[in-house]
């Protein structure tokens, strides 16, 4: 009983920062989601509206819908990662299913015609802007050891202050260390008594090297890395026409994030002599958290057949909480290391992160009942996302690597329809640039869409087929094992969407 409450409390506990620019890059980007019209044409909405994705984009296109609408899309999501490591290749694709969109909106036109005012829209929209499923396995035969991890977290940290106290348990220390040292000194912790490094003098206790316990020319490594969760929008959209020649909206945009991040990493092939042979280390992150952003836009006809629109996004302020679990095991583990698993958790405090704003610019033309021609280009300068709060050190450090190592984002949306009568054909491009400045850490991003919508009285079904394909480097961990992995992320989505008119 006493062990049971002990662990209980430690859950209390509260570990060093870790956030850094893989997060704010994680919640910065939104996938081509929506409804399956809107993805058909590769999300180029921002000039003709009439669409509940396109509030996305523009949130005056709620104005040019004739008729109140409701939708609601499902989509199959597959996702296709090869992983090269030290000339190794290894594929993985999985699926996952949902229910990505749904909303309405309420159109109240006037009739009275004493105003310039002809109609007002209300829409409540929901979109699943970012899917976090995916997997992603890499395997190879590395000259970089984890014990390189555990080495230079250790560097530096006095041997006594890992030490177990008197009756301490072993987990508590864990927590303990990790909450008032750090998550370096509670790296450290794990490397020593997970059997991987041992202090160069064990007898001084403040010992600052260490030294490793694996013996390797290479080593055979096996990394398996799977998210999951969601990052969704609900929209709430007023939207207005004037005269027979302008749109104007604006939305209010809220957040929720869900996610979690485990690993496995496996490593094995130490010289028959060493006294390691055997090293795994897993890590787990579950973040929640809640985000806000606005939105103003405007949508203009110049002439029957050309229409032009222009957007502007604010930064989207989310409040997040990290909390992360670790286990590891290896040949030379202390005994009771099994108790610090997935069940012993350290708690971050809140954060914030914020996005950067964007713009949006737009033209569309449209060839009367046949069909239309649209073109989106957006701009996003990610050196401007923060974490918050800046006055934080650590904080201050990693919002100058994200101003150093990050730069403008050039996004270009093209999208077509033709209509036969009441069948309709959809066809999309778009290309994204990297939104690092090297271009290489992440690549650019490229994706091709399709897709047909036929319509039956007041109903219509859409279906769309949209790929994209985007190059990366991950590391494994941030510090001692850097060697990246480089990924080929194919991502192929098909969605069936039904629309109501009344």
């Amino acid at each position: 009983m006493k062990r049971v409450s002990i662990l209980f409390l430690a859950l209390l506990c509260f570990a060093a920062n870790g956030q850094n620019i893989n997060d704010v890059l994680r919640y910065s980007g939104e996938d081509l989601q929506g409804t399956a019209r809107f993805q058909a044409m590769s999300g180029a909405f921002g000039a003709l509206g009439g669409d509940l994705s396109a509030l996305n984009v523009n949130p005056a296109g709620s104005a040019v819908f004739n008729f109140s609408t409701f939708g609601v899309t499902g989509s199959n999501y597959n996702r296709d990662n090869q992983a090269s490591y030290f000339n190794s290749i290894n594929s993985n694709e999985s699926n996952y299913l949902e229910i990505n969109q749904v909303g309405g909106v309420f159109v109240f036109n006037n009739r009275s015609g004493s105003s310039d005012w002809k109609k007002l829209a209300l829409a409540i929209n929901y979109d699943l802007v970012q899917n976090f499923d995916n997997e992603v396995f890499a395997a190879g035969n590395s000259t970089q050891g984890i014990d390189n991890y555990f080495l230079e977290a250790a560097a530096g940290v006095p041997f006594g202050q890992l030490l177990l106290r008197d009756g301490e348990f072993i987990e508590d220390a864990y927590l303990d260390i990790g909450s008032s040292l750090g998550f370096t000194e509670q790296q450290a912790f794990l490397g020593y008594y997970g059997g991987i490094i041992d202090p160069a003098d064990p007898d001084d206790d403040n010992n600052t090297s260490y030294i490793s316990n694996a013996s390797y020319s290479n080593v055979n490594q096996e990394f398996y890395q799977s998210t999951s969760g969601y990052n969704g929008k609900f929209t709430v959209n007023m939207a207005s026409q004037y005269k027979e020649q302008l749109y104007l909206g604006a939305s209010l945009n809220f957040h929720t994030i869900l996610m979690d991040k485990v690993t496995f990493f496996d490593e094995r092939g130490y010289d028959v002599d060493s006294e390691i042979q055997f090293t795994t280390f897993d890590n787990l992150l579950h973040t929640e958290g809640s985000g806000f952003s606005f939105s103003l836009g405007a949508i203009a006809k110049l002439t029957d057949q050309i229409r032009v629109g222009g957007s502007y996004q604010s930064p989207t302020w989310y409040r997040l909480t990290d909390d992360t679990s670790q286990r590891i095991n290896s040949d030379l583990a202390d005994v009771d290391i099994s108790f610090i698993d997935f069940n012993i958790v350290n708690l971050f405090e809140q954060y914030t992160i914020k996005t950067p704003s964007k713009l949006t610019g737009s033209v569309a033309m449209i060839f009367g009942k046949d069909g239309l021609l649209s073109f989106d280009y957006g701009y996003q300068d990610m050196s401007e996302a923060e974490l918050r709060p800046a006055a934080d050190p650590f904080f201050n450090a990693q919002n100058q690597d994200i101003q150093n190592r990050l730069g403008a984002v050039n996004t270009y949306r093209l999208g077509g329809e033709y209509r036969i009568d009441q069948l309709s054909l959809r066809a999309g491009y778009r290309f994204e640039e990297s939104p690092f400045e090297d271009g290489s850490t992440i690549g650019d991003l490229s994706g091709y869409s399709a897709g047909l919508g036929y319509t039956f009285g007041p109903n219509r079904l859409d279906l769309a087929f949209s790929r994209s394909e985007r190059d990366s480097s991950q590391q494994f961990f941030d510090i001692g094992l850097t060697t990246p992995a480089n990924i080929q992320a194919v991502n192929t989505n098909v969605s069936l969407g039904y629309t109501l008119s009344f």
